[in-house]
């Protein structure tokens, strides 16, 4: 029996096998998700791209991890439907922990299994609200820490404050620093991040960081819908993206290049001007890393079939989903518009062209790796 709280919470979340599950992300019936427990299925899992299968964990380093192992991965509040499809792909059972929020907005972690000498993954998005999800991973690495865990790992889908990555103009922050920072400080050992918007953000931290892409997941499902390689053409929505779409078309048979040149005149407001590269009588696929707003990806898409474009279909790694993007995605520039399942998304921001593709295989097979001490090399991408 755990000790009692020192006062009445508001809300009281308990993601543990057996407990009641929160509401579930919602996953397109077009995503392929094939989320299998490593316990019971020997077969490796989908390829993470073209051509580039990643082997089971089973396969690679023995049989899945005991109850008795020191394993262990924990879920907070921001995306527990994505944290059970993990274990679920790794054969464990997700760690019991008791998150509550009180009153006045203040956060109140406690561990409800012992964690001493174990290595411990927190499974954490820092999506809308950041502010909330980023100070409750940092309580509840303070709390993983003071229980003597072993290592701490922080698995950060979607880290918030990425595009904080620089300074455009004087007396400006960066606040991807300052949260790498505090991350560090509060006493997480390794950081585990999908799609960071830049680089940098890497070097920003002073302790590991595995950095792995999601393009391998979205580039399967496109292969899926066997679109002619002489057909396609991968178009970056601005300058800033151009490296992001080589890599993506490279993993589609080498397709041909575009550039979206875009004036942006200021925050969550861009301006398109013009296209670089031949689109007419192509299909467009736009790459990005996330959809905010959609105002750059909307207008991008507009541009694309004023130039003659057949069909455009859009796709990134993660959701935010601000207003007005659903209003801007399901206007039908969009054949279709593909994300993953990094920041969950309601139901009311649910629209007929928008798919949702799983990156639990994905993060499961790198969390078992680094707990492993394996390489991570080959399903990094890129």
């Amino acid at each position: 029996m755990s000790a009692p709280c020192p006062r009445a919470p508001v809300e009281r979340w308990n993601w543990s096998m057996g407990m009641v599950a929160p509401p579930a992300c919602h996953i397109s019936s077009r995503a392929p998700r094939a989320v299998a427990s490593k316990a019971s299925e020997g077969a490796p899992p989908p390829p993470r791209g073209p051509g580039t299968p990643v082997p089971a964990p089973s396969s690679v380093l023995g049989s899945a991890p005991s109850a008795a192992s020191r394993l262990r991965i924990f879920s907070g509040t921001c995306n527990p439907e994505l944290s059970r499809e993990i274990t679920s792909y790794l054969g464990v059972d997700l760690g019991r922990i008791n998150i509550k929020r009180f009153a006045d907005g203040e956060i109140y972690v406690q561990i409800e299994e012992s964690i001493r000498g174990c290595d411990v993954f927190l499974v954490q998005p820092t999506s809308p609200p950041v502010n909330d999800h980023l100070v409750e991973l940092l309580i509840t690495i303070d709390a993983c820490r003071r229980a003597s865990a072993r290592s701490i790992t922080a698995v950060l889908p979607y880290f918030g404050y990425a595009r904080a990555d620089r300074k455009v103009s004087g007396r400006e922050s960066i606040g991807a620093k300052l949260v790498a920072n505090v991350l560090t400080e509060a006493g997480v050992d390794r950081v585990l991040a999908l799609d960071l918007h830049s680089g940098q953000c890497v070097g920003y931290f002073d302790i590991p960081v595995d950095h792995v892409h999601g393009d391998g997941v979205i580039l399967d499902y496109l292969a899926s819908k066997r679109i002619p390689s002489g057909d396609l053409v991968v178009v970056s929505p601005d300058v800033g993206g151009v490296a992001r779409a080589r890599s993506f078309a490279k993993k589609l048979d080498d397709a041909p290049l575009a550039i979206v040149d875009k004036r942006r005149t200021s925050h969550n407001v861009s301006e398109v001007m013009n296209v670089i590269g031949e689109v007419r009588d192509k299909v467009a696929v736009l790459v990005d890393d996330l959809i905010d707003t959609a105002g750059t990806i909307t207008n991008a898409a507009r541009v694309l079939k004023d130039h003659g474009a057949r069909k455009v279909y859009a796709c990134a790694t993660h959701a935010v989903l601000s207003p007005p993007a659903i209003e801007r995605l399901s206007s039908g520039a969009f054949a279709e518009v593909i994300v993953t399942n990094t920041i969950p998304l309601p139901k009311e921001a649910l629209f007929p062209e928008l798919t949702v593709l799983s990156v639990a295989n994905l993060l499961g097979e790198t969390i078992w790796r680094v707990y492993n001490s394996a390489s991570v090399e080959s399903i990094r991408g890129r």
